[in-house]
């Protein structure tokens, strides 16, 4: 990987971008039900606890991965970019390109 900071800069741009949206999906699914928040009497109740569970889900996960990206913008400042946290061993170049957070080699995965 030639230049890693371009492409952290890029998931960092795009994992900003995520929470952002499902942070204002969440407000307005929140701003829906302020009126009614009783969703166990309401004939589209479930749908709607259903929906904010999934949001919320998945806007959690956006955060960890704005995290995870920040970590490794710290490790490429560092110097310490495209080592393995758990080995010390160079990941691969090619788990780096889809995956630009990763921290961890693929053998110390699991």
């Amino acid at each position: 990987m030639d230049d890693p900071s371009a492409a952290l800069e890029r998931a960092r741009a795009e994992a900003a971008r995520l929470v952002g949206d499902l942070e204002h999906e969440l407000a307005a699914i929140a701003e829906s039900t302020a009126e009614s928040p009783d969703d166990e009497h309401d004939a589209e109740g479930s749908t709607v606890g259903f929906e904010r569970a999934r949001v919320q889900g998945l806007l959690e996960r956006a955060r960890r991965s704005a995290a995870d990206i920040e970590a490794a913008i710290q490790r490429a400042e560092s110097g310490r970019y495209g080592l393995c946290v758990s080995c010390g061993r160079p990941i691969a170049a090619e788990r780096l390109e889809v995956l630009p957070a990763a921290a961890r080699c693929v053998d110390c995965l699991g």
